[in-house]
């Protein structure tokens, strides 16, 4: 696979991650042309790991697949062998699981004191709880990120989407960009251990603050600022609807998000309305009024907006000097939103998948000047580049492929 010159062109990463934040932060070193060799089997492709998955063909873009069994004495020979040529081995695992497989840290760093091992296990190394299995539902919830989210009065709703593991993901891949500036200075590799568990806690700061300060619990408060004033602030309803076929209730609502922060911001948004005599109350002109009145201001604003239209109401807004943003759903983002669209963010894969036909991807969103990382290849079926990469990274012939082929060391 060419990677040509983007920026971590050469830096060879060997990838034990699955399902989600692991494989985030390796597709971001192979974004940028890190020839990422993903570690899977056929024993291991059901669900999340199966390359048919959404989540695989998603997460797992511009890697090299090489399937590997580790079941066997010399699959982990080979594995070993693998690791000794990487500048870094990555894995989500829980805690250890590397170890028991005879290449983890301690064992490799002796003989290939450069490697940089970044562990992005759900608990982290070390304490009560470093043994569990975690998803992100769990460890939404253990972090207080599902305590803190959705409407008040209520702290079951949490997250819809898998959050936390994004941010673990990119968490990874600063980690390896921060190992690599070390090494480049020492000479040296570094293990580093990530708790996903702590990145979600770390999302909570103000709350944490908050209990040091003061004794008191954040509590969720949907569309409202936690530790600021401000009114309108939140998502309110208008025309023009989404399509939903299925008749879903509460899908293909149209809704626009209006923060004014500022009582000029107020003015402008007063204006649009073409200064409605409830809006001209005096108690309103400060955002002490505003708050005090916040459940009637926000009901009148909602029945104005809900005669708008809502792209229309958010370049009139934003022409106005008033943060307005339509509520998008996924159709709008890759149909209709003109941002994207001028950035090529939905991109076709270069590649056909001999399955699956044409496939697209998101685009990288950091955009190099001179080292453009513009390169999607299709995620590779299970053991695909078995071949390829055993060549190229352990300069293995043809016929000693085939005799690992052969005796089941390779799927």
């Amino acid at each position: 696979m060419s990677h040509d010159n983007r920026p971590l062109t050469g830096l060879r990463v060997l990838d034990f991650t699955h399902v989600l934040a692991g494989p985030f932060a390796t597709r971001i070193l192979a974004d940028m042309g890190a020839d990422v060799v993903k570690i899977n089997s056929a024993q291991r492709a059901v669900g999340a790991q199966d390359p048919k998955h959404p989540y695989y063909l998603m997460w797992n873009r511009n890697k090299r697949a090489l399937a590997l069994n580790l079941t066997t004495d010399e699959g982990k020979t080979v594995a070993r062998e693998l690791c000794l040529q990487a500048d870094v081995v990555i894995d989500n695992f829980s805690a250890g699981v590397l170890d028991r497989w005879g290449i983890g840290y301690k064992a490799i760093h002796e003989h290939n004191p450069q490697a940089i091992y970044v562990q992005m296990s759900g608990m982290g190394d070390g304490g009560p709880w470093s043994k569990f299995v975690t998803y992100a539902p769990t460890i939404h919830a253990l972090a207080g990120l599902t305590h803190t989210t959705g409407v008040s009065g209520r702290e079951d709703i949490g997250i819809g989407f898998s959050y936390n593991d994004h941010q673990a993901g990119l968490h990874g891949a600063v980690a390896v960009l921060a190992a690599l500036e070390q090494r480049h200075r020492t000479g040296i590799g570094h293990r580093v251990d990530i708790s996903q568990f702590e990145v979600g806690v770390n999302f909570l700061g103000p709350s944490l603050l908050d209990y040091f300060a003061t004794g008191t619990t954040a509590r969720p408060v949907g569309n409202d600022l936690p530790y600021d004033a401000a009114v309108p602030h939140g998502c309110y309803p208008c025309k023009g609807a989404s399509p939903n076929p299925d008749n879903i209730p509460g899908l293909g609502e149209r809704w626009i998000a209006i923060a004014c922060m500022t009582d000029t911001q107020w003015s402008a948004l007063k204006a649009l309305m073409n200064h409605p005599q409830w809006a001209e109350q005096k108690e309103l002109d400060s955002v002490e009024g505003r708050m005090a009145h916040k459940q009637t201001l926000e009901q009148h604003l909602g029945n104005w907006t809900q005669d708008q239209e809502a792209y229309d109401l958010m370049a009139r807004c934003q022409a106005a000097g008033v943060p307005a943003g339509v509520v998008q759903d996924g159709a709008d983002l890759l149909e209709r939103d003109p941002q994207l669209a001028g950035a090529e963010f939905a991109r076709p894969i270069e590649d056909v998948h001999p399955e699956l036909g044409p496939t697209w991807s998101d685009a990288l969103p950091i955009h190099f000047a001179k080292t453009p990382c513009n390169q999607y290849q299709r995620v590779r079926a299970i053991g695909e580049d078995n071949a390829a990469i055993l060549q190229d990274w352990l300069n293995m012939s043809a016929a000693e492929v085939a005799k690992k082929q052969t005796d089941g060391v390779l799927e």
